[in-house]
């Protein structure tokens, strides 16, 4: 690894008013240098002196170019989050102090690598989980490296499969297309569903077009994310959402507060999205439905979620009813595990010859044949006026 006389040159030049990054000090003052890191100190050094110190500490120079140079935007939430991709501090400063917040351990119980463990693993390649994403950090050139990283991305359950065999791009918007629909050819209405499809990669990514692509599989996810590290994540509760309405959802403000709980916990759960509920009924009353344990933070009720609201609000404006209908105890327990299969997704999963399944199609079809009439309608009477 070379630093680069340029980079040398830049450094030099910026010592008089100081620098200060991962590890990494340098000042100047009246023509003296002084070099710090975490494990050397150099003092008193002339020009000539501190340029060969540097050299000697080239991965501390190569991180700094890189960060400050290619990448920039300090700050940011693109920059944190190309941080947290190599396991850097996310508070880039001096003493490699990690900002406070859920995402201070990096989310996944792993602690910040300081720069010479970090370039050693860089080598190797870094991976990390976004979602159903799995993202690998590495140098660009692993003999000879400068300090340039590319990205690698692709679906987790492809991150052991032989590249051959997937479907290569390198044009973030490619990942729209990819995110519309389900293995199944179904769309997507909710980009935060756990039903993304695998069978691709992305290679040889710049910083900035990683984070375009994942913003195309997952919009605004690194943007809330770094809101929320960074302490300021702006919440709208349910009930201010839904007041603010208009139109055909203006209803869903007059859906009951137990209603919103039950739609809660049907819609903001970790098998239907990868996205972690922090909005509550209103500011001081919060849901007791559980919001998940998602990587993403959701600061407000989703377009389904709204317009799911809008069915909800109009089926809870009905008065109930007393039926009286005639079923076998099994055929009761049956009915609860049509549901149950229905809610859970689990219906393509159940063999047709496994008929000891309540929520088998053969067990159906033939509760309907006994139950339902020739017009399709359960066999219930109403029982009260």
């Amino acid at each position: 690894m070379t630093a680069s006389t340029d980079d040398l040159e830049t450094l030099l030049e910026r010592a008089s008013t100081g620098v200060a990054f991962d590890g990494l000090r340098v000042a100047e003052t009246d023509g003296e240098y002084a070099l710090e890191t975490p494990a050397n100190e150099w003092t008193g050094l002339d020009e000539a002196d501190c340029r060969r110190a540097l050299e000697s500490i080239e991965e501390y120079v190569t991180n700094w170019r890189y960060w400050q140079e290619t990448v920039g935007g300090e700050g940011t939430a693109r920059r944190a989050f190309l941080r947290w991709c190599e396991r850097a501090p996310l508070a880039d400063t001096a003493d490699g102090d990690t900002t406070t917040g859920p995402w201070s351990d990096h989310g996944d119980g792993s602690e910040p690598l300081a720069v010479p463990e970090r370039y050693r693993a860089l080598r190797d390649g870094i991976d990390r989980e976004w979602g159903q994403l799995s993202i690998t950090a590495r140098f660009v050139d692993v003999d000879d490296p400068d300090g340039e990283r590319v990205y690698d991305l692709w679906h987790v359950d492809d991150a052991d499969s032989d590249i051959a065999d997937l479907e290569v791009y390198d044009d973030p918007r490619d990942a729209r297309e990819l995110a519309t629909y389900d293995e199944d050819g179904r769309y997507r209405p909710l980009k935060t569903a756990p039903t993304l499809p695998g069978g691709w990669a992305f290679t040889g990514l710049s910083g900035a077009d990683l984070v375009e692509t994942v913003e195309f599989f997952y919009p605004a996810t690194v943007a809330n994310w770094h809101r929320e590290l960074r302490g300021n994540l702006d919440i709208d509760h349910w009930l201010e959402t839904a007041e603010r309405q208009t139109g055909i959802y203006d209803v869903i403000d007059e859906l009951p507060r137990e209603a919103v709980e039950w739609m809660a916990e049907a819609c903001c759960v970790d098998s239907q999205c990868l996205r972690r509920r922090e909005w509550q009924y209103e500011e001081g009353d919060d849901l007791d439905a559980d919001g998940g344990d998602g990587p993403f933070p959701c600061r407000e009720p989703c377009s389904l979620v709204i317009a799911a609201a809008r069915k909800w609000a109009i089926l809870e404006s009905e008065e109930e009813r007393t039926y009286e209908l005639e079923l076998t105890t099994s055929e009761l327990n049956q009915l609860e595990d049509l549901i149950d299969a229905v809610a859970e997704g689990r219906t393509d999963e159940i063999r047709e010859a496994d008929v000891n399944d309540g929520a088998n199609r053969y067990r159906a079809r033939y509760l309907r044949s006994k139950r339902f009439d020739d017009e399709g309608n359960l066999e219930a009477t109403q029982v009260d006026d």
